[in-house]
């Protein structure tokens, strides 16, 4: 266990405790980012006077001392694994990986061996460790979505990278393969996405109080009678959005057992092509693009 002791100075009187935390993890490269400072808060791991529950917007004064408890890496972190790895691009603060189909992108219940996790664990020797239990990970692809995926080999990398994806400024590309032939060449869609309210593990388009605002564009690349390829670009970045907005749209990814209907597509047609972003150091632009996998383009070679 780690702990911290802060002391309000008079320019300090008046702020947001999370944010004046916020700082000072920043200032002593603690490597914190807000969500995970706001939730020590709400844990109880942050006392000020000794007091305490307290919440991330309380009013910090002049002169009061906070003190902030952080556990050390839980035991039971994921192992390395020598796992075949597609690396696209590495530098000193983040690499870029062609992920497989099939494979998990961190341990979870089910999954705790063979996944990306493992995978970089044993390829790179150091990674981000702002969520210990998935070391270098900044976003994520769903198992069996293939392509393109950031990762981050240091805290500051991961909060630059992290800051770029809510501020929605990554460029984005993914193609599909989707049921019937497209309507139109290209469109957005706009729709809430939320739990589902019987398939709790699923989620669905809805328009009620829990769900959030999604918004994909795309473009259609090429058409047959029975499925056409298209060209997704998400705007925003909720669980399964563009499954669950392509489905909605009557179009569902071909291989999608969980949004769409049975096929005989030999895995889920979705491959994350393109990805675009600032680097976290030198504020230089970087683009990486991967071919498609070779089940997309032989489905067009008949």
């Amino acid at each position: 266990m780690r702990e911290y002791t802060l002391k309000v100075t008079q320019k300090d009187s008046g702020r947001r405790l999370d944010l004046f935390i916020m700082d000072f993890a920043k200032t002593n490269r603690l490597g914190f980012s807000r969500s995970f400072i706001q939730k020590l808060i709400l844990e109880g791991r942050v006392s000020l006077q000794n007091l305490s529950p307290l919440k991330p917007h309380h009013k910090i004064k002049a002169a009061e001392q906070i003190t902030l408890k952080v556990e050390d890496k839980a035991q039971g972190s994921p192992r390395a694994e020598g796992l075949d790895l597609e690396v696209v691009y590495e530098d000193d603060d983040l690499a870029v990986i062609n992920k497989p189909s099939g494979m998990v992108v961190h341990p979870a219940p089910g999954n705790y061996r063979h996944t990306l996790v493992n995978a970089i664990l044993h390829r790179f020797r150091t990674l981000s460790d702002i969520n210990p239990q998935r070391p270098g990970i900044v976003h994520r692809l769903d198992k069996d979505t293939s392509g393109l995926l950031v990762i981050a080999k240091n805290n500051f990398s991961h909060l630059n990278l992290a800051e770029q994806f809510s501020e929605h400024s990554i460029e984005r590309k993914y193609v599909a393969l989707v049921s019937g032939r497209m309507e139109f060449d290209e469109d957005i869609i706009e729709a809430p996405i939320g739990r589902h309210p019987l398939k709790r593990k699923n989620m669905a388009v809805g328009f009620g109080k829990n769900t959030k605002y999604a918004k994909t564009r795309y473009r259609t690349i090429r058409r047959r009678d029975d499925f056409s390829m298209l060209e997704l670009y998400p705007f925003t970045g909720r669980t399964h959005q563009l499954r669950v907005h392509l489905a909605f749209l009557g179009h569902a990814v071909l291989g999608d057992t969980k949004y769409g209907k049975n096929s005989d597509f030999g895995r889920l047609a979705l491959h994350a092509q393109s990805i675009g972003f600032l680097h976290p150091r030198t504020g230089k632009f970087m683009k990486f693009e991967c071919s498609l996998p070779v089940e997309f383009t032989r489905a067009f070679a008949d």
